[in-house]
């Protein structure tokens, strides 16, 4: 059994060490909001928050995140950051298909709470998540509207 700290619950989870974060979260918890994109880290559709940092659970094994806080984005709001996101995320239409939203709005979220006045550079740098519908514009816009304008 592996005892996982996620959205202020405490899962004891029965799987095996090496088994990627991802699929604890949405097969054996059934919180399908974070998706799964690539498998390899790449598009950032399975982004979720460790210790206030953003990682791709797709690749992160379970046992790296024993005693460690895990947010998800089910409970992206109760963080005081993540609920200014949501709310910009609205203001500025940035969902089309929305598949790749939470993964967007947890990366977002890990970038302003480590850099509150990120400069627009520091947001192209850090908001690498793919979006197939191309709403980069939105999501700067959001970003930079969250932080303040450009740092």
């Amino acid at each position: 059994m592996i005892e996982l700290k996620i959205n202020n619950h405490t899962y004891q989870v029965d799987t095996d060490e090496d088994t990627p974060l991802l699929w604890v979260i949405r097969d054996d918890l059934a919180m399908t909001g974070t998706k799964y994109g690539c498998g390899l880290a790449q598009c950032g559709a399975c982004t979720v928050l460790v210790e206030g940092k953003a990682v791709r659970s797709c690749v992160t094994p379970v046992q790296q995140l024993v005693g460690k806080k895990i947010t998800t984005i089910e409970a992206i709001e109760f963080d005081e950051v993540g609920q200014r996101v949501v709310e910009a995320w609205s203001k500025h239409q940035v969902p089309q298909c929305g598949y790749c939203q939470s993964g967007q709005i947890i990366a977002a979220t890990s970038l302003l709470k480590n850099t509150p006045h990120p400069s627009h550079q520091e947001i192209d740098t850090v908001m690498t998540n793919l979006c197939r519908c191309g709403t980069y514009n939105a999501i700067r816009a959001a970003v930079d509207d969250v932080a303040g304008g450009e740092g």
